[in-house]
């Protein structure tokens, strides 16, 4: 092994001597090949790694050998560390007891994730600050609406990491950005605790939520909200955290920040001096003002959060909310966070109405991806026929049933998971109707609509929230929303006789 360890503390900047470092990247998808590129790139000498041998893995391999690197793809190249390398640049998925992870930190070899080879790469002086977020619900929501603030006020920002776009792509990009605001999952942020040497630095960081997700990855959830909380690890000006989960605010409490880094609190109450909340229908700041004992900013109102949505939903107030305060901490006008927000365009399979037939409203949540997202759906309405089910990666659906167990008209049950979920039922809701739809032909969205409207009654809504992952039926949770809402659409049409 080489002097690795003392020569990894020198590597931040992305001008620093990467050359003739060996590296073995994890992982081939999106991260791991941006990883593997912009190490190439700068010298290092690469194996990477990836369990799939399908042609979307091979034509990346390619791509990179032609470059220089050693690839190995398929199960047997991911089963031991090839030799003993300098350094491990993970995927996000990838679990610690993965084999070559494992032998990793058994021999002392630092793991990195993409976000912390991101930070160390981008400029050590004049680059764009990172506002970092997580949340076991509305990251994707959030980081959007904080670009669009961003951008109102006139700066270059982008939304990356989780979102979608590698961290790496903004950092390294020939164009400059003056702010990236950075969506960070728990996977991510495994691979990203203070014990791993870690250098990000976020101007502003936030936790909007914690509840537990992921156990199965993660193993408990106490480990998974550690995770979490290790957003604010370093933060500079703003930690910021939900007045209504004290979890959060635990997190802040537990944190290693910066001297001055301030704790702000959003909630969709009235704030207290040095939070962000609501009063009459107004955004109110009372963190980010001078006088912020005897006065508070607007920062637009509940109207501007609705935007063209058919319903304000609670915990889209607390993404603004959330949003405008990292907003304001790396100090955008009170205007601009007005204007981000009414420019602002949900992302699809987000309480997305579809279609109203008959007096019965449909609605699009695929991306309630486990309980507590469903749980903010149901919330939004009334009189529910409730169509859910698919992977529950370990999840409690009981609460969430019994919360809600009068919303309940009827439940519509599909994928893997279904009979947890039908169970939760018949303990706390022994009067609702169940339908179990066992379908896996291409018409199964056609069954389940045509079910669930046979269901609910006129002023009803048939809300698609699974509670749980799409992978057992669908690609991912968006086929699994355009699905439902293009069986929506023929269920319209055949009622009104085209």
């Amino acid at each position: 092994m080489s002097d690795a360890p003392g020569r990894l503390d020198g590597l931040t900047d992305r001008d620093a001597d990467w050359a003739g470092l060996q590296v073995v990247v994890a992982g081939l998808a999106v991260s791991g090949f941006a990883a593997a590129d912009a190490l190439l790139q700068r010298g290092a000498r690469l194996v990477v790694l990836d369990g799939r041998d399908g042609p979307q893995e091979r034509e990346r391999a390619e791509i990179l050998r032609i470059m220089g690197a050693d690839v190995r793809l398929g199960e047997s190249a991911t089963t031991e560390l090839p030799g003993r390398p300098d350094l491990v640049v993970t995927s996000p998925g990838w679990r610690p007891a993965q084999p070559v992870l494992a032998a990793a930190a058994a021999a002392g070899v630092p793991v990195w994730g993409e976000v912390e080879l991101a930070w160390r790469m981008r400029p050590a002086h004049g680059g764009p600050p990172w506002l970092t977020l997580t949340g076991t619900n509305g990251k994707t929501t959030t980081v959007h609406m904080l670009t669009s603030m961003l951008r109102a006020a006139g700066l270059r920002a982008a939304a990356v990491g989780n979102v979608g776009t590698p961290i790496l792509h903004a950092v390294l990009a020939e164009e400059p950005l003056d702010v990236l605001a950075v969506e960070l999952s728990s996977f991510q942020l495994h691979w990203l605790g203070p014990d791993r040497a870690r250098s990000v630095a976020p101007l502003a960081s936030a936790v909007l939520n914690v509840e537990p997700d992921h156990l199965d990855w993660h193993g408990s959830f106490e480990a998974y909200l550690k995770d979490k909380g290790d957003v604010y690890e370093r933060t500079e000006v703003a930690c910021v955290y939900n007045v209504q989960d004290p979890r959060t605010e635990q997190l802040v409490r537990d944190a290693d920040v910066t001297d001055g880094c301030r704790a702000i609190g959003f909630t969709r109450g009235s704030p207290s001096v040095g939070m962000v909340g609501v009063v009459d229908d107004v955004l109110a700041d009372r963190a980010f003002v001078v006088e912020r004992r005897t006065s508070a900013a607007e920062l637009g109102t509940l109207a501007d959060v609705q935007g063209d949505s058919p319903v304000l939903a609670p915990h889209q107030v607390s993404n603004a909310l959330a949003a405008a305060a990292l907003a304001r901490a790396a100090g955008v006008a009170p205007s601009a966070v007005r204007d981000g927000l009414r420019g602002f365009r949900p992302e699809p399979h987000r309480i997305a109405h579809v279609a109203t037939v008959d007096g019965i409203s449909f609605v699009d949540d695929s991306k309630a991806t486990n309980p507590p997202a469903a749980a903010a759906a149901l919330a939004t309405f009334e009189h529910v026929v409730w169509v859910a089910g698919g992977l529950l990666k370990g999840a409690d659906v009981d609460d969430l049933v019994r919360v809600h167990a009068g919303r309940l008209r009827a439940v519509v049950l599909i994928g893997r998971d279904r009979e947890q979920i039908a169970r939760a039922i018949a303990r706390h809701a022994p009067d609702v109707p169940v339908v179990e739809v066992d379908s896996t032909e291409t018409g199964l969205m056609d069954d389940v609509v045509r079910r669930a409207a046979s269901l609910a009654r006129a002023g009803d809504t048939v809300l698609l929230a699974p509670a749980a992952a799409s992978m057992d039926q669908f690609r991912d949770y968006a086929q699994r929303g355009e699905e439902f809402a293009a069986a929506v659409h023929r269920f319209t049409r055949s009622r009104q006789g085209e």
